[in-house]
């Protein structure tokens, strides 16, 4: 059987919503923060409220998905983020408008689990972080079509069509899932069937794992980096900080959207080189903390003439923070496989958690200057925000490696 083109590339056709379902917010997000009459940090709270949902449903989701097969849990929880972006297309104000989002965060939160959970049945283990990097590069195109394409559609169909596009395509790749997506390998053994709480109870062996203690706090903050700014921070920072207008904008975060996709290729593909020669699988994600790390110094410093080198940098710290999945698959590799799913909900569950945390944080920083006469916020506030998290990088990175020692 052709496992990419049954397995991997229909799960991957719920990561391109999920891309797009995270990215449309730092899209919208000016026009939302003026229609509405918005602070920063409500605007932080708004985009933070759908990570909060995707962050709950991880654990449930981790056991389903080991329980009952990607392809029945993804199947279902597709339609469940349908019903949210029809929530948001129809949304009277920012509290509908948030309940939609945290429906549609509860519903797209099991793509990237699927695919690991997924290419850990069908693949060795040497190949999953390259086949996963492979289906994600595949899926951020929707982190692309979030962007200029979507700018260019919003004359004509408003905000509120965006949502109405997004929860037509949520249904689509349900359907595909459920019609494509086998149940299990050929020939492979039925799980034994244990109490629901013996299941549950797996779950508490993962966090006092000593790999997961030592490894998780940096893998978790390096994909929280891209969530928190691709999510919503890179749009208004590209407008307050860089002077850019919303067609210019829109092309910036595009050019993000590519680093993230073909970061998240190259990164899975070579992390699969190196352990097929013996090489340690945390090796790629340590180099990519170590490459995001300058890419936030550098934005903090501001050095750019033209757009074209903010692209370029906003596209590398997208390229470095793609490595995050590339660490999870790392994790999983000291679990037995019948906890796949729980441990990459469990490494996902405390990533978005610290999204959450970092979205509305970042906000309450801006908000500590006064508002520009755009109804922007203070570039001072964009670069303390960001040393915040380089000093965050730097802490869990130390911690990682003291842990080793």
């Amino acid at each position: 059987m052709n496992v990419f083109a049954r397995v991997t590339l229909p799960l991957a056709g719920v990561n391109f919503v999920n891309q797009a379902s995270r990215t449309v917010v730092a899209t919208i997000g000016p026009l939302l923060a003026v229609e509405y009459a918005l602070s920063a940090g409500q605007l932080g709270l708004l985009a933070a409220v759908f990570f909060v949902a995707y962050a709950a449903a991880q654990l449930p989701l981790g056991l389903a998905m080991d329980l009952f097969g990607p392809r029945r849990v993804q199947g279902c929880m597709a339609l469940v983020a349908a019903v949210g972006f029809l929530l948001c297309a129809a949304s009277p104000g920012p509290v509908w408008l948030g309940l939609g989002r945290m429906i549609t965060g509860f519903g797209i939160a099991g793509a990237l689990i699927a695919l690991l959970k997924a290419h850990t049945q069908w693949l060795p283990r040497s190949a999953v972080a390259g086949a996963t990097g492979l289906a994600i590069f595949l899926g951020a195109m929707g982190g692309l079509a979030a962007t200029l394409p979507l700018q260019a559609l919003l004359p004509l169909i408003g905000w509120r069509g965006g949502f109405l596009l997004l929860a037509g395509l949520a249904t689509a790749m349900s359907l595909w899932v459920w019609l494509s997506v086998p149940d299990a390998p050929p020939g492979a053994a039925v799980p034994q069937r244990r109490h629901l709480l013996v299941e549950i109870a797996e779950i508490g062996r993962i966090f006092p794992h000593p790999v997961f203690v030592r490894l998780v706090p940096a893998i978790a903050l390096l994909s929280a980096l891209n969530f928190s700014w691709q999510g919503l921070w890179s749009g208004p920072w590209l407008r307050d900080v860089g002077g850019l207008d919303d067609t210019v904008r829109a092309t910036v975060l595009m050019v993000y959207a590519i680093g993230l996709s073909t970061g998240s290729l190259v990164m899975g593909r070579l992390s699969s080189h190196l352990q097929h020669r013996g090489g340690d699988p945390m090796l790629v994600p340590f180099l990519a903390m170590g490459g995001i790390a300058v890419m936030q110094l550098v934005l903090i410093l501001h050095p750019f003439a033209d757009a074209w080198l903010l692209g370029l940098g906003w596209y590398l710290f997208a390229f470095f923070g793609a490595a995050g999945p590339v660490g999870y698959a790392a994790v999983g590799q000291s679990f037995g496989p019948q906890l796949a799913g729980r441990v990459a909900t469990a490494i996902n569950g405390s990533m978005l958690a610290l999204v959450f945390v970092l979205q509305t944080l970042i906000g309450q920083i801006l908000d500590l200057w006064p508002r520009n006469a755009t109804g922007g916020w203070d570039s001072a506030g964009y670069g303390w925000a960001m040393a915040m998290t380089l000093m965050l990088q730097a802490g869990t990175t130390a911690w990682a490696v003291w842990r080793r020692r």
